[in-house]
């Protein structure tokens, strides 16, 4: 290749040679070498050194971040733990609050057919009564009446033994009649 350039540069014009002459190379080695050593005292501990505290620097990170995402995991699985704990805290609680309420709905229906059924035997006892009360009542009228009646087909007045022995047959009837 060199030589197809030194061909080509021939036939240009002066010829430049582009092949190193070895007293030319012998300084430039002398020179990167010396430029190499110095750079290794020099400038290669120190890049060195920088780009092993970037490592350590990267590496922390990287164990940090790793100890993060742990702790991460550890804390999202205590708060399942948690949630799942509330969640059937909050069931129990749901259950213990219809429970509750279901007692308390057949407390409140068992107390209103117990005041429902005294309403009744209150309702009846007064019925019982006041049906006494009107036929006794019933019973001086029929009894008054059967004597003005009873006077007057007579034609005369019946004395108050008479009168008082017919009221008490009449009721007697009327009691048997009622009976039945």
């Amino acid at each position: 290749m060199f030589v197809g350039v030194a061909y080509a540069a021939e036939e240009s014009g002066p010829a430049i040679s582009v092949v190193p002459v070895l007293a030319e190379i012998w300084p430039s080695i002398i020179a990167f070498l010396i430029l190499f050593f110095l750079l290794k005292k020099l400038a290669f501990g120190p890049i060195g050194n920088m780009l092993e505290k970037r490592a350590d620097t990267i590496r922390e990170s990287l164990e940090r971040a790793e100890e993060t995402k742990v702790e991460a995991e550890r804390l999202l699985e205590e708060y399942k733990v948690q949630m799942a704990e509330a969640r059937a805290e909050a069931g129990k609680v749901i259950e213990q609050g219809r429970k509750v309420a279901e007692s308390m709905k057949e407390e409140i229906v068992a107390k209103a057919n117990a005041e429902a059924s005294e309403m009744l035997v209150k309702a009846r006892e007064a019925i019982e009564s006041e049906k006494k009360a009107a036929m006794a009542e019933l019973q001086a009228s029929v009894a008054d009446l059967s004597v003005a009646v009873a006077g007057k087909l007579i034609g005369e007045k019946l004395s108050a033994a008479d009168h008082a022995a017919l009221i008490d047959r009449y009721l007697s009837e009327v009691g048997s009649l009622n009976d039945n």
